[in-house]
């Protein structure tokens, strides 16, 4: 199969980071099992951003799993898109649940789940969990579970 009929514009091509917040760099691709229940699992262990209140910069390791659909993300996009949180200002749960909404829209998974851990500030170390499945069948149920049973 020809992967290039996709229409990917990011990958195999010279990187253009964007100076802030950006969900348009977003690309997909089509998953080739949509019958199969399988998870996708991202680790971005040097995610970034800034306090909106001071201006200084937050460090994170965000991890993205999800169960597709039809639609997949594309690696090197979502590195441009997490990189474009650089220079933006916003709270922890807020770009958690951001990124979430972000991949929902882009994808239209069966499920997703998103995990900020931030590094200490203060002696304090914040952790947002956000998730969804899609309303009205089990990865509905397993975003209850999942979210009952997170620690």
């Amino acid at each position: 199969m020809d992967r290039t009929k996709d229409g990917l514009q990011a990958l195999g091509h010279e990187a253009a980071y964007s100076q802030d917040y950006d969900p348009s760099v977003l690309e997909t691709f089509e998953n080739q099992h949509p019958d199969n229940d399988y998870w996708v699992r991202f680790n971005c262990p040097e995610f970034t951003t800034l306090c909106p209140i001071t201006g200084q910069p937050d460090f994170a390791e965000i991890r993205i799993s999800y169960i597709p659909d039809r639609r997949m993300v594309e690696s090197k996009s979502l590195k441009l898109y997490l990189f474009s949180f650089r220079s933006h200002g916003d709270f922890h749960e807020d770009c958690i649940n951001t990124i979430m909404k972000d991949l929902r829209t882009l994808m239209d998974p069966k499920y997703i789940e998103v995990t900020g851990f931030f590094t200490p500030r203060g002696g304090i170390s914040i952790y947002p969990y956000a998730n969804w499945g899609r309303p009205g069948t089990k990865y509905e149920k397993l975003a209850e579970q999942r979210f009952a049973s997170h620690e």
